[in-house]
């Protein structure tokens, strides 16, 4: 009887050192920082003991002084436009003249700019682009048989609403809504896209209020762009 209480007691024993062990194995639970304090990690001996030219790839340090090599690694960092660098009122604006203009190509042209493709610090979801005027939007011109053919359509909303009516009909009805139609398809789908297409301002004859902002000819590289006779 005595032995067996003496196993048992040993047995026992051994199983609550087990579990004090693997109680003390288990990783301490995190505790939340406080408001207000900063939490820092600080270095280890071995990045201590590490040279500051280290911190530059060898391939790059004939480009930095000897007191730049502690510095951050500003070759390796991707630029990001900040706000200073996209403000509304220091943005360029042109103006284009549609007459005998294809409609397409001239869409295109106004839509790189208006996106900013043309600047080098293109960044696809900023606005860095410029504003745009069209003038004379009743004479643009289309190719082919487009002006019969084209079609528009709409619709109202309620059953049997759908509505067509061709190019030459829009034409002569409201002739800024054929290039604001061709330049909006043209932009990004989503709140970047309805901010962009705020800065094309389409007018019918020569005149646009815009003058105060002095507006340059809009730079068109495509020789195809007027219609030919």
């Amino acid at each position: 009887m005595a032995t067996a209480i003496s196993a048992s007691a040993l047995l026992s024993s051994a199983f609550s050192g087990d579990r004090r062990q693997r109680r003390a194995a288990r990783p301490a639970p995190r505790r939340a920082v406080p408001a207000g304090l900063t939490v820092r990690c600080e270095q280890s001996d071995k990045q201590k003991r590490q040279p500051l030219a280290a911190l530059v790839p060898r391939e790059q340090r004939f480009m930095f002084e000897g007191d730049e090599l502690c510095g951050p690694d500003i070759w390796n960092t991707t630029w990001y436009p900040k706000a200073a660098d996209h403000v509304t009122t220091e943005k360029t604006w042109y103006v284009v003249d549609a007459e005998d203009k294809i409609l397409g190509r001239m869409a295109s042209a106004i839509a790189v700019h208006m996106r900013g493709k043309n600047e080098p610090t293109y960044t696809p979801s900023v606005d860095m682009g410029a504003f745009v005027i069209v003038i004379n939007a009743e004479k643009v011109a289309v190719s082919g048989k487009k002006r019969l053919q084209k079609l528009y359509k709409r619709h109202s909303g309620r059953p049997g609403g759908m509505k067509e009516e061709t190019f030459d009909q829009l034409q002569k009805r409201i002739p800024e809504r054929i290039i604001e139609h061709a330049v909006r398809g043209m932009l990004p789908k989503g709140r970047l896209g309805r901010r962009l297409f705020t800065h094309l301002k389409v007018y019918k004859g020569s005149e646009h209020p815009h003058v105060a902002q002095k507006p340059i000819p809009l730079p068109i590289r495509d020789k195809r762009i007027m219609k030919s006779s």
